[in-house]
């Protein structure tokens, strides 16, 4: 049966492919993007599509509209965004989803969180599941974020015991593929554009810290399960238990890309993030019957293609 959806950070990198796979299943899609870190690019192919529509908007404002689903996507994912103007994420992630628990309030919508391994902060036990609590500052580098995050987790299950709202929280870890932006500042995209240039892959600190990398299919795939999942209020990893250190991952991507650029490890500038990132994915496969079916080394490969592209 069709919908009509809302997606908002539709022209995002997650937001795009989400619209995309939901127009794909016969569902009227709506894109909401302030395009802060979005891109119209992203969504050029769905202009065509009748069933799409696009509209420039920011969540921190309200916005009418009457809809079956609330993919809510929008806010800042990459450090470089988010960082750059920090009270506008904090607000982006608690006053941006305040209007879409309200709009879900008022048409009756299940509502989708896009929440983060980043709610985690930098984990005292590995792999992390849902039942850990985090180790998380306040007034950290990642805080606007981190915070805002955790704080959005909140409301929802706070509009869902007050008012009902059917509501679901997906904490996505870290997430690659097509459409991202390179200059995100993100560590996949990082390493391959310099790969691409044969510039230096630059690695920070002493290259030993981890992450666990899920190709965006499976993650859209993932997102849909939680979503079609009735009443589950209870927050669900989406990521691929994969961990591999940061210099194993450049090397990697120097071998794809037949590169002849050189490994560099820098001293870190700043606050640097977390040392490991490896999602627990029991609840995703007993409850979703969801797990990561791309290898790493074929998520890389198309993505690598991407940004060959661009070039």
């Amino acid at each position: 049966m069709s919908k009509k959806i809302l997606v908002t950070g539709g022209a995002g990198f997650l937001g795009s492919h989400l619209c995309k796979t939901l127009l794909d299943q016969g569902n009227e899609v709506i894109c909401l993007d302030n395009f802060y870190s979005g891109m119209k690019e992203n969504v050029i192919e769905l202009l065509d599509n009748k069933y799409f529509e696009i509209i420039r908007h920011d969540i921190n404002t309200p916005i009418y509209l009457e809809v079956d689903e609330i993919y809510n996507l929008a806010c800042p994912a990459s450090p470089g965004f988010y960082q750059k103007d920090p009270i506008h994420t904090t607000k982006t992630c608690v006053i941006g989803s305040l209007n879409m628990l309200g709009l879900a309030k008022r048409t009756g919508a299940k509502i989708l969180q896009a929440s983060t391994s980043e709610i985690y902060g930098d984990p005292e036990v590995s792999p992390q599941n849902e039942n850990y609590n985090g180790n998380v500052s306040t007034f950290g580098f990642r805080a606007c974020y981190d915070e805002g995050k955790r704080c959005a987790e909140t409301l929802f299950y706070d509009y869902n015991k007050m008012h009902n709202v059917d509501i679901s929280i997906a904490r996505i870890f870290n997430t690659y593929g097509p459409k991202m932006r390179h200059d995100d500042g993100r560590v996949v995209t990082n390493f391959i554009w310099q790969a691409l240039h044969n510039e230096n892959i630059t690695v920070h600190g002493d290259g030993s810290q981890t992450r666990s990398l899920c190709y965006v299919d499976d993650t859209i795939d993932g997102l849909l399960r939680l979503m079609n999942k009735r009443y589950n209020i209870t927050p669900v990893n989406i990521g691929k238990p994969q961990e591999m250190t940061i210099l194993e991952l450049a090397n990697l991507i120097k071998e794809m890309t037949s590169s002849k650029s050189e490994i560099e490890v820098k001293e870190w500038m700043g606050q640097h993030g977390p040392q490991r990132r490896k999602p627990d994915i029991k609840v995703a496969k007993l409850v979703l019957e969801w797990e990561p079916k791309t290898s790493l080394e074929d998520g890389l490969q198309r993505t690598i293609e991407y940004f060959r592209s661009l070039m």
